[in-house]
């Protein structure tokens, strides 16, 4: 089985030309690469050179062959204890003539295979590796369905989003089929759509990938309809909880009074003070003044402040359940 994998050798590096752009994103299954890294052996790796002289372990019986030449060592028992892909690949009968087994992983940079394979053995990957070969990791372990260091290198490669990489590794996100990593990227070019414009990724994708360039725009739209009915949503519920503190006051100065108007029949030195709410209640108050002496309202005309009171005592009419005892005007 032979998948390559082109990629770029590190997060947001690009050759810019008028004519064509590299792109980081991976495309499975290409016909081509031109990796040459001929110098590199399988004792780079501390993890392989153990492979190859541990007394503890057989001796191995697969050769990983990387796109520079490099074979590597490796035991077929674990990649296909690890790998599901690698299983089915192991399992099939060798070609004639064929004396060993041979599995072709092309397409990344021979370490990046390295640090693959060391994953493998030891499942675990340092934070250098991540920093230098994450995008490849991650597509190989898609490729591969390795799911834990998948997990590992969605994590790794979303800290190291920035402006100039966000719509590669987008690409790269629906590719590997990686939500986390595809949502991370989606929020952060509705975040700083502007800057992300004038990338050199962002024009690539707009000749190569026009659909993908659609789903960026309804996700960003479907961000602001969801903020402005957010914000609706507060101005409602703010203006709700001052209709309540404005009925609770009314009900409050129609009952008991408070600093400067009250019922009729309680005489202002046996007032309370300010109550608790007294910034509404003292507008209320100020309304129920002015109310009462407006020439317009005598006049049947009405001005927008008694207007508002209109509503207040209205409203109040409409949600009181004591009608008998209640002491609002208009409420009986």
């Amino acid at each position: 089985m032979s998948i390559k994998i082109k990629t770029a050798n590190h997060f947001g590096h690009r050759t810019s030309t008028k004519k064509s752009r590299p792109s980081v994103v991976f495309f499975f299954f290409s016909l081509s690469m031109e990796h040459k890294d001929n110098n590199l052996n399988s004792t780079s790796s501390p993890v392989i050179s153990a492979i190859s002289s541990s007394s503890q372990l057989p001796d191995p019986d697969v050769q990983i062959l990387t796109s520079g030449g490099l074979r590597i060592p490796a035991h077929s028992s674990i990649l296909a204890m690890v790998s599901p892909v690698l299983e089915n690949v192991i399992e099939r009968p060798l070609k004639h003539g064929s004396s060993e087994r041979v599995i072709p992983i092309l397409g990344v940079p021979c370490d990046a295979v390295l640090a693959f394979v060391e994953y493998l053995y030891s499942s675990r990957c340092t934070e250098e590796q991540m920093e230098k070969y994450g995008i490849h990791l991650l597509a190989l372990s898609h490729v591969y369905s390795v799911p834990q260091l998948k997990q590992r290198c969605t994590r790794g490669v979303s800290q190291r989003l920035t402006i100039e990489n966000v719509v590669d590794l987008l690409q790269l996100a629906r590719l590997c089929d990686a939500p986390d990593l595809y949502l991370k990227c989606m929020k952060q070019i509705a975040a700083h759509f502007k800057a992300v414009e004038q990338t050199e990724g962002w024009k690539f994708m707009q000749n190569h990938d026009p659909w993908l360039e659609l789903d960026i725009l309804q996700f960003i739209d479907e961000a602001e309809s969801r903020k402005k009915k957010t914000r609706r949503h507060r101005e409602e519920q703010s203006l709700y909880l001052q209709l309540s503190e404005a009925m609770e006051c009314l009900e409050h100065i129609c009952t008991e009074g408070c600093t400067t108007v009250g019922p009729y029949d309680v005489e202002p030195a046996k007032r309370k003070g300010p109550c608790n709410k007294y910034a509404t209640c003292q507008g209320v108050q100020m309304l129920i003044k002015h109310f009462a002496l407006c020439k317009r309202r005598a006049n049947g005309g009405g001005c927008l402040r008694c207007k508002r009171m209109w509503q207040l005592l209205r409203l109040h009419s409409s949600i009181c359940d004591q009608h008998d005892s209640c002491r609002v005007p208009l409420c009986r």
